[in-house]
């Protein structure tokens, strides 16, 4: 089958775009609001863009409560969705107020940053801390802005859990992150790790 974006006639149930594009690593990005109001949300437009130096970059399809935060403060936390979390995970995506602590709601403990003023997830195996340095609102090939922000950040610090640190190296099998694979799907990526190495010319 072939269908333009444009009409997007698919035929499908459901839009298949996202679960093309997959898997994608969750982002659960903890920030901090100037009047000190906490949030945790997962965010599955997620992803590492640079080694040297480090950045992420994580999008808000709409104006959503972090970008509001990072946009007052300038940081924001992203924390390892594992197997072992991703029930509090998806509670933390609720659709609730502002006001309204995610971390709480999940049964989740905030910690603080070591170098940045945003909370990540007490609880996961890994997380980074990290300074905005963009925010990007895409336009479409007509250079029309879209309903989406994208924001970039560089890691200024990152936590690891010396539980899932093998032989110098973390072990992803132990570590079972999340990937979102499309519509209401995920995986464990830890059940199925392999290794491949990389061809020489």
């Amino acid at each position: 089958m072939f269908y333009t974006t444009d009409t997007n006639q698919h035929g499908m149930a459901h839009d298949p775009f996202k679960a093309i594009v997959a898997p994608r690593p969750i982002g659960w990005i903890g920030s901090k609001g100037s009047d000190g109001t906490l949030n945790l949300s997962p965010y599955s437009f997620f992803n590492a863009i640079s080694d040297t130096p480090k950045l992420v970059v994580f999008s808000s399809s709409g104006q959503k409560d972090s970008l509001r935060n990072v946009r007052e403060t300038g940081v924001f936390t992203a924390s390892l969705v594992s197997r072992h979390l991703v029930d509090r995970m998806n509670a933390s995506s609720a659709p609730v107020n502002y006001t309204i602590n995610e971390f709480e709601l999940a049964g989740l403990t905030a910690r603080m940053g070591e170098v940045v003023d945003a909370p990540f997830v007490a609880e996961a195996l890994a997380a980074l801390e990290c300074r905005v340095t963009q925010i990007v609102q895409p336009n479409d090939v007509e250079g029309q802005p879209v309903n989406s922000w994208v924001v970039f950040g560089q890691v200024m610090g990152i936590h690891i859990d010396e539980a899932i640190i093998q032989e110098g190296r973390i072990d992803m099998s132990l570590a079972r992150p999340v990937a979102r694979m499309g519509y209401m799907d995920y995986a464990d990526g830890g059940s199925d790790v392999f290794q491949l190495a990389r061809p020489s010319a």
